[in-house]
């Protein structure tokens, strides 16, 4: 299962939260190396942008978890289907 994942930090001052905020590097490069996260990026501003390739939505739920522990955030989430499942999906259509 594809999810966008959208986060809204809390408005702390940036600056209070710099080291905290460090440690989410090398934790999301975890779930990058094992394919559950095929893209992350930061945002301007604040906030990161992030793609999960996860098999159910406890496991998504358990990672948006770990993530608002080292960033508090608010989290928009919506779910993707790969582009080859919508060419499918388009071309049943016009069947």
């Amino acid at each position: 299962m594809l999810f966008l994942v959208i986060s809204n930090p809390r408005p702390d001052r940036p600056s209070d939260m710099a080291a905290t905020r460090q440690t989410f590097w090398p934790w999301i490069a975890k779930y990058q190396n094992v394919g559950v996260c095929r893209h992350v990026y930061a945002r301007v501003g604040r906030g990161i942008i992030a793609v999960f390739d996860v098999p159910d939505n406890d496991t998504l739920h358990r990672i948006l978890n770990e993530w608002a522990d080292i960033v508090p955030a608010q989290f928009d989430t919506y779910p993707l289907i790969d582009s080859d499942a919508a060419l499918k999906a388009l071309a049943a259509q016009r069947s």
